[in-house]
């Protein structure tokens, strides 16, 4: 597993759309930080029942349809709108290979399949700026070194322009809402469709996009 951290860590850090590099590092990374998400979502009412109930987001437990008839604003709309918008699928998330446990297995499963909500919830697009922006949320929310590493490492590959966004607007506020949030795998998302955007980010403590 070493190994395997530290290959995929070179790869991941030179080229960042490199998902299945990633996710390697994310699961021989995360001994220490998936235990602590797995405690915190068993001392949470609504993360122990996904805990047991282990709900998946992928194209087949969705109902796409509904969910682009919901009112904007709401967040299965927006969900199914960054979708569309970024030509990207919940199915393209890789299942743990290298996490023994079963329930930590799921842990970090649900955290890839949760990643596009975050997306949608901190209003951020899938480029560069986007992905080092909501790397910091999730560096800040769930303590895992393959977050840390992408806020750390993103932003070598942006422009001065976007350099000087970044420290001076999106990082201050990424790390704000992240210390602010309570803890994103505590959400039932699958039973929030219908709440506005709005609503769920106060809910969760994250602040407004700047």
């Amino acid at each position: 597993k070493a190994l395997l951290a530290a290959g995929s860590a070179v790869v991941s850090l030179y080229d960042p759309y490199r998902h299945d590099m990633v996710a390697v590092l994310g699961e021989t990374t995360g001994c220490l930080a998936l235990p602590n998400l797995r405690d915190k979502m068993k001392h949470h009412p609504e993360g122990y029942r996904i805990l047991r109930e282990r709900p998946r987001i992928r194209l087949s437990t969705l109902d796409l349809a509904r969910l682009r008839g919901l009112p904007d604003g709401t967040l299965g709309r927006e969900y199914v709108r960054f979708l569309e918008d970024n030509k990207v699928s919940p199915d393209t998330r890789m299942p743990p290979k290298f996490v023994d446990d079963e329930e930590l297995a799921y842990v970090i499963q649900r955290y890839r399949e949760v990643h596009d909500l975050m997306h949608t919830l901190l209003g951020m697009p899938t480029n560069m700026l986007g992905e080092v922006v909501v790397k910091w949320f999730e560096a800040v929310q769930t303590g895992l070194p393959m977050c840390i590493l992408g806020a750390a490492f993103g932003p070598v590959h942006l422009s001065a322009r976007k350099l000087q966004l970044l420290a001076t607007e999106l990082v201050p506020w990424a790390i704000r809402s992240g210390r602010n949030a309570s803890c994103i795998l505590n959400v039932y998302y699958e039973q929030r469709w219908e709440q506005p955007v709005d609503s769920l980010r106060e809910e969760i403590g994250i602040f407004p996009p700047p």
